[in-house]
């Protein structure tokens, strides 16, 4: 009897000090508020990403993720202006990714500039050294309407960002300048499963942000399963 009790209480031990499983994904959603995002469509930018998470869809793919997800939205322009304006959220359930989508909503433009994609990717990456807990994948999920016009080389930053473990997807605005897709593909996604969407005018980036988080999130469910 003594014995049993003795086991019994070293696993108890054993399950108190074992780390908690991580996340199955962490994402970073980063959007362009460079000068030429003007203001409406920044705020069909924000309220898309928003709307993306009250979506059954995507609520449903990532309460199917084992550990959940954990989410972090970052504003991008010049080189050292990018502002996290919605720190890193645990999201398994309707409840959190409503809260998530909340918060999102009442942010407040963090500013204006160049189009700074490199030093964007950087910023971006960097944020995943404070997420909650280690996720089994880490993805950057950019969205821009033009090239780069200052600061590192996106695909420099790219590389480097590859090399250490984290995805990057785009969703290219092609607003004003209509060979962006191609672009993106050449200098800024990477990384396993990496892909890039497209809208042709701002009032289709809520269903495209739709569709892409929904993947982003079911390949990462789906890479779960299959460890």
């Amino acid at each position: 009897m003594f014995r049993f009790a003795w086991v019994l209480a070293l696993a108890a031990a054993l399950a108190k000090s074992a780390p908690a499983a991580g996340a199955g994904l962490a994402l970073v959603l980063a959007i362009d508020v460079s000068g030429s995002v003007s203001a409406d469509s920044y705020l069909l930018q924000r309220n898309g990403i928003a709307h993306a998470f009250e979506d059954p869809r995507l609520v449903g793919a990532i309460a199917a993720v084992p550990g959940g997800i954990e989410a972090l939205v970052l504003e991008w322009s010049d080189p050292g202006r990018a502002a996290v304006t919605v720190g890193w959220t645990s999201l398994s359930d309707g409840v959190g990714a409503g809260a998530f989508a909340a918060a999102i909503r009442a942010t407040r433009r963090s500013s204006e500039g160049l189009t700074a994609i490199g030093p964007a990717l950087l910023a971006a990456a960097t944020t995943f050294d404070d997420a909650p807990s280690p996720a089994a994948r880490r993805v950057i999920d950019i969205s821009g309407d033009g090239m780069a016009n200052f600061g590192l080389p996106p695909s420099v930053a790219r590389d480097r960002i590859i090399a250490a473990g984290i995805s990057i997807n785009g969703l290219a605005i092609l607003t004003g300048e209509p060979w962006l897709e191609a672009y993106y593909r050449r200098n800024v996604i990477g990384g396993p499963g990496a892909f890039v969407l497209t809208v042709r005018d701002l009032r289709s980036f809520a269903d495209a942000m739709l569709r892409k988080l929904v993947q982003e999130v079911a390949d990462a469910g789906a890479g779960a399963q299959m460890q």
